[in-house]
């Protein structure tokens, strides 16, 4: 028996590839196939079937192409519909992968198909289950994100403390539990850094599976969700109707443009341009109206959560051999309209004595000094509302990055704006995307708000309401 994590650490995600016996299954896939199929192959084994716990709203999976490519059957849990050929698994199905035994548990709450495998070993014994979003390490999976008909944010959570409690919590402690998400996911609220655990552990551990009414579950499960990011129903409607193949969108995308190709590529499709170098480095300098994602963050989701359309053409500005993996993150969360990247980079531009722009990037005690002669300033703390609740400067406007489209309507253009976030990387994006909107006077706080907390500006620990954005 062979049962390998396969952890995507810039998406949080998991999939999991499973081998016995010459027959192989794979869980949850990434869009990107090929290294399933290399370990397949090195195991001489055939993959049998590609399970999902669920339609994925934060990612594309990789199943029609896995199944295309490999001749596996892809599984869905009960209720699920597809416009691809599935098999939709009864309540209980089992199904065999070398002398290990499968068994779909319909686990609703999560989404209405929600389903966890549960994995018996060679003598039948349960071995593990890969709990999708239905269980996490430290928390349990968000119940608003499948709401249909009179059906409310309430009725799934319960509809989860059923599933949990006459599925999962009866099977033994000693269970391995596999979930499909970690910490940084915006599939939960309180995940663990971990990425497994047992479930008698997470049974004295997590608090949705400590409460002890199902009332009590709904109130704390449901408390305090923020929205999900724009980007999630349109993946989950990818991975229910399927989408381009992966290899067509390398064709489109990993075109080399010279710099006055890339320029004309710009002027002519509107294309965004998405710069993916480390924040510092592009704060020196850039292309007018390039927006910052690095790639050395979590680029996927931070494109997912800005970027509305996911047609909008795509061209890319990376290191050097960065483009294929920008590429290949971009489809991970259905942007699979990339259209070429700079050949030689930012340099190559620079080289060809194209117009330029900058950022202003000031260390925390600069920040300090012009915060102490000018109180009024302008700051902004583009953190996430939960980070700015635990502590911020007294003087900050919290405007988190994640409705960065929602307050920019706000913006005096003639004023100047000093953006932090909480290490500099969120707070580029923030400044970027102000800069290609007009805003000329953005300046960025490089190191965030840890390096904030080593001057002696004024701050505090307990939640405070956010003060109005000056007109």
């Amino acid at each position: 028996m062979k049962i390998q994590q396969i952890y995507t650490g810039c998406l949080a995600e998991a999939a999991y590839y499973i081998e016995s016996n010459g027959e192989a299954a794979i869980i949850d896939p990434l869009r990107e196939v090929e290294s399933y199929i290399k370990s397949a192959a090195k195991d001489n084994a055939k993959i049998k079937y590609i399970f999902e716990t669920h339609f994925h709203a934060d990612f594309v999976s990789g199943h029609v192409d896995l199944a295309e490519k490999s001749g596996a059957e892809i599984v869905y849990g009960p209720t699920a519909k597809t416009t691809f050929k599935s098999h939709i698994a009864s309540d209980g199905e089992e199904f065999k992968i070398g002398d290990l035994t499968i068994v779909a548990l319909h686990t609703p709450g999560h989404t209405p198909e929600s389903t966890t495998y549960l994995l018996r070993d060679e003598a039948g014994k349960p071995h593990c289950i890969f709990s999708g979003d239905t269980l996490f390490i430290g928390d349990v999976g968000r119940p608003d994100l499948a709401q249909k008909g009179d059906l409310t944010m309430e009725d799934m959570a319960a509809t989860l403390y059923d599933s949990l409690h006459s599925k999962i919590l009866t099977l033994p402690d000693e269970v391995l539990v596999y979930p499909a998400h970690g910490a940084g996911s915006a599939c939960g609220k309180n995940m663990s850094k971990e990425t497994f655990d047992t479930l008698g552990h997470q049974k004295a551990v997590n608090y949705a599976l400590k409460a002890s009414t199902k009332a009590q579950f709904v109130k704390e499960v449901t408390d305090g969700i923020l929205p999900p990011p724009q980007y999630f129903a349109k993946n989950a409607a990818m991975n229910k109707n399927g989408y381009e193949r992966l290899d067509d969108v390398y064709e489109k995308g990993l075109k080399p443009l010279n710099p006055d190709e890339f320029e004309a590529m710009a002027n002519l499709t509107g294309a965004l341009i998405i710069d993916t170098r480390d924040p510092q480095t592009f704060t020196k300098g850039f292309i007018p109206s390039a927006v910052n994602i690095g790639l050395n963050g979590q680029f996927a989701p931070w494109v997912g959560a800005l970027i509305t359309d996911l047609k909008q053409p795509l061209l890319l500005v990376a290191e050097a051999d960065k483009a294929e993996e920008a590429i290949t993150r971009l489809a991970r969360v259905g942007y699979d309209n990339t259209i070429g990247y700079l050949s030689g980079g930012f340099a190559a531009w620079e080289q060809a004595g194209k117009d330029i722009d900058t950022i202003q990037s000031i260390s925390a005690q600069e920040f300090e000094l012009l915060a102490q002669a000018n109180p009024d300033a302008q700051v902004l703390d583009v953190r996430k509302p939960g980070e700015y609740e635990s502590e911020h400067l007294e003087m900050t406007l919290t405007r988190p990055l994640d409705y960065i489209n929602d307050w920019t309507n706000e913006i005096d253009h003639k004023e100047t704006y000093y953006i932090h976030c909480a290490g500099g990387y969120r707070s580029m994006i923030a400044a970027s995307i102000l800069k290609a909107r007009g805003i000329e006077n953005v300046i960025d706080i490089a190191g965030g708000y840890g390096a904030i907390k080593t001057t002696g500006l004024k701050r505090t620990d307990f939640a405070c309401p956010s003060k109005a954005m000056k007109a």
